[in-house]
């Protein structure tokens, strides 16, 4: 039976990782899933913020959306053929805070397992997880994997 992983995938040296670890698990669907929080863009690059936000979040234009959406499933096509993978994958973005969204795919979606990058803070409360990382252990419906 084919288990369900997913990653998060943001860009980071421990995410890609995360997915060529997951890519070599035997038998296993990887799904690669990046959020996308428009409070965490940088703000200096173009776009077209409106006065009024949507849900809790900044309301920019459906063009401005489009772009973020496309330059990560752009990177996730890269880091599929970079990564030699015998497992069917697939990628989704989404929209909103990072340790929420993953959850939230991970309970909807049926998830076997979450494969998740972490990073090297030197900041002594956030030595073995990142704060992502920690809340999706925390709060998953699911078996957790951190690589570093």
């Amino acid at each position: 039976m084919t288990e369900h992983v997913l990653v998060p995938i943001d860009g980071s040296p421990q995410a890609e990782r995360a997915f060529e670890y997951a890519a070599t698990l035997p038998d296993v669907r990887v799904t690669m899933l990046t959020v996308i929080n428009p409070f965490d863009v940088d703000t200096e690059r173009p776009g077209y913020q409106s006065p009024l936000g949507k849900s809790g979040m900044p309301a920019y234009s459906p063009e401005w959306y489009e772009r973020y959406r496309e330059e990560a499933l752009d990177h996730q096509r890269e880091l599929r053929e970079r990564v030699e993978a015998d497992a069917e994958t697939d990628g989704h973005v989404v929209f909103g805070k990072a340790a929420r969204q993953i959850v939230k795919y991970a309970e909807e979606n049926d998830v076997d397992h979450v494969v998740i990058g972490t990073h090297g803070r030197r900041d002594l409360s956030r030595i073995l997880l990142g704060s992502v990382a920690e809340v999706v252990v925390r709060r998953a419906p699911c078996r957790v994997t951190v690589v570093r």
